[in-house]
């Protein structure tokens, strides 16, 4: 307990009339005095007792970031379950944006080669009809 609560205590517990007690001037200029006075030079608030200051160095390799990928790899590979197709597609979409950029370029369908619906030997009756030919 400080001095001071211990003073404040024993103010509270004496019986009025008893003891000396000052005139509420002379009290209320000694506590503001008290209040103001200046902090010990030697003692600084703002310091953690104990801390030690670390090394710049040491906190950057604590703090680096490291490479899974080797560790990741191993996990994946080690697994023997092979997802399905269709699943991988359904969350590769969940997981894609909604902008444009975002999307995968469209699949162009292929055109087949056009060709000819008439075969050789319909030109060949359409000459004997036209042309008069045998």
């Amino acid at each position: 307990m400080s001095a001071s609560l211990l003073r404040r205590g024993l103010e509270l517990l004496e019986a009025p009339g008893r003891g000396k007690a000052p005139p509420d001037g002379l009290r209320a200029a000694g506590t503001a005095r008290r209040r103001k006075r200046a902090p010990d030079p030697g003692r600084n608030k703002a310091t953690v007792k104990g801390r030690v200051v670390k090394s710049a160095i040491e906190e950057y390799h604590k703090k680096k970031a490291v490479n899974h990928l080797r560790e990741n790899l191993q996990y994946m590979l080690k697994g023997r379950f092979v997802a399905d197709k269709a699943i991988t597609e359904q969350v590769l979409a969940q997981n894609r944006g909604r902008k444009s950029k975002d999307q995968p370029p469209k699949k162009a369908v292929k055109k087949k080669p056009e060709g000819t619906v008439f075969t050789e030997e319909d030109f060949r009756k359409f000459e004997r009809e036209y042309f008069g030919r045998p």
